[in-house]
């Protein structure tokens, strides 16, 4: 491991404006070195590590009993955190499982042995033969007693269920990242968003696709609380940013207008910086909205034709999250090293927040979310050592967790609606994690 790897490791954070993540070197670093929560101690148990001060408690192990009879399915990734009854918080977690994948790492147990559990009518996709694994789960957690007080499948019968977001209505939007057809044992089209309500008892979605938001290979979701608009994601290396203006406000399923990003007077913009810089950090430009056609897209063309139409590419749209009237946006392979961009939306104007260009910063950011006192946290997934990284609203980044059990990639960021604790995925091991500590004490 190089010299700049070895030097976060100890000082776990880096100070510096937005300006200067353009280009940064090794003594660049040290001279900005900032504490941010300290360096990363090492965890005896060999999960996770943390500052000093921060603990975790593994409150979700993949193929563990849940309070429904079933099992917590494997692969958890996208999550978000909703108020519950007294101290209880109540948690939907999406788990992207592949077709064809093994009966044991879906709810059923092996050989979908408890499918009896589950009426026909409850699968999106119940399969010619067998049924399609992904979903959600939901839990419900204390944070005081720091103790899962239930935990139950949530919607079942789809496909990868990557990322996704919250919405004002109290209700968690899934998506698949996938746009596989139906044919084989599948006997649905996939590639779809659904509506999945936060409650705190024992209940499956109707698994109603929402096929007005748009076909393709989904990501995450953003509503903007004022509008009931819904802005996505397309994980894809010349993914479009959609908004969908739905008929009725929090009423998806009866259908809207879809729109794609159009950066005004630039059509067809590449703002992945890969090969030409159309952006740098700080830049904001106007937008505009232009409506897409045949939404449902058999053919997977819908960012194809958007792009032709005049609409901006990103490079691999993953995370996204609202925050005091902006929407912060991951591009996970975007900037001129490919190692990620931060994008930031604000009402008819788009800006490049952060572009680190550089592993040590930033390596492949994914899934994201907003702390509750403006900090941005990031999911890397990237190559090596994998980390939670935090970049302040004053331009500080630094390393916040370490994946001290393997190269498997953090997702499902998100805090509790009081601030107390950060709960994150470790999507390889199957783990979910309760985070508490001294958030407002850092350097």
């Amino acid at each position: 491991m190089h010299t700049r790897r070895s030097f976060l490791r100890s000082s776990s954070s880096i100070a510096l404006g937005f300006s200067g993540l353009r280009s940064l070197t090794a003594n660049d670093a040290k001279s900005r070195a900032a504490r941010g929560y300290g360096p990363l101690l090492s965890d005896p148990e060999k999960i996770l590590d943390l500052p000093k001060g921060f603990s975790y408690e593994i409150i979700g192990r993949a193929g563990e009993a849940m309070s429904d009879g079933l099992f917590l399915p494997g692969s958890p990734d996208g999550m978000a955190a909703f108020p519950g009854k007294g101290n209880e918080v109540i948690l939907v977690r999406n788990h992207e499982i592949n077709p064809g994948a093994s009966s044991s790492s879906g709810p059923f147990g092996k050989g979908n042995k408890k499918m009896n559990l589950v009426g026909k009518d409850r699968f999106y996709d119940p399969g010619d033969k067998s049924p399609c694994l992904g979903g959600t789960s939901t839990f419900v957690y204390d944070t005081k007693a720091k103790t899962v007080v239930r935990q139950f499948l949530s919607l079942t019968g789809t496909l990868r269920n990557c990322a996704g977001g919250p919405t004002p209505w109290n209700s968690w939007i899934t998506c698949e990242e996938t746009v596989v057809g139906a044919g084989g044992n599948l006997v649905r089209d996939h590639g779809w968003c659904f509506d999945v309500p936060a409650t705190d008892q024992p209940a499956l979605a109707d698994p109603v696709p929402l096929k007005a938001m748009g076909r393709f290979n989904h990501e995450a979701v953003a509503v903007d609380p004022e509008t009931g608009d819904v802005f996505e994601t397309e994980d894809r290396h010349e993914g479009l940013i959609y908004r969908f203006v739905p008929k009725v406000k929090g009423k998806l399923a009866e259908g809207g207008k879809l729109f794609a990003l159009k950066v005004k007077g630039k059509p067809s913009l590449d703002t992945r910086n890969w090969s030409e810089n159309t952006f740098s950090v700080g830049d904001s430009k106007e937008i505009e909205w232009i409506e897409m056609k045949d939404v449902e897209s058999p053919r997977d063309d819908l960012r194809i034709r958007g792009f032709k139409d005049g609409a901006a590419c990103f490079a691999r749209g993953e995370g996204m999250w609202y925050s005091k009237g902006s929407i912060f946006i991951a591009c996970t392979n975007g900037g001129k090293k490919q190692r990620g961009q931060i994008w930031k939306l604000t009402h008819n104007k788009i800006e490049l927040y952060a572009e680190p260009n550089d592993a040590d910063l930033v390596d492949n950011c994914d899934n994201l979310t907003v702390a509750p006192w403006g900090d941005l946290i990031l999911c890397e997934d990237g190559k090596g050592d994998q980390f939670l990284d935090v970049i302040t609203p004053q331009g500080k980044i630094f390393k916040l967790a370490k994946n001290a059990k393997s190269s498997g990639e953090f997702a499902g960021a998100c805090f509790s609606p009081d601030g107390s604790t950060l709960f994150v995925n470790m999507q390889r091991e199957g783990l979910t994690l309760a985070i508490t500590g001294p958030w407002k004490e850092k350097s």
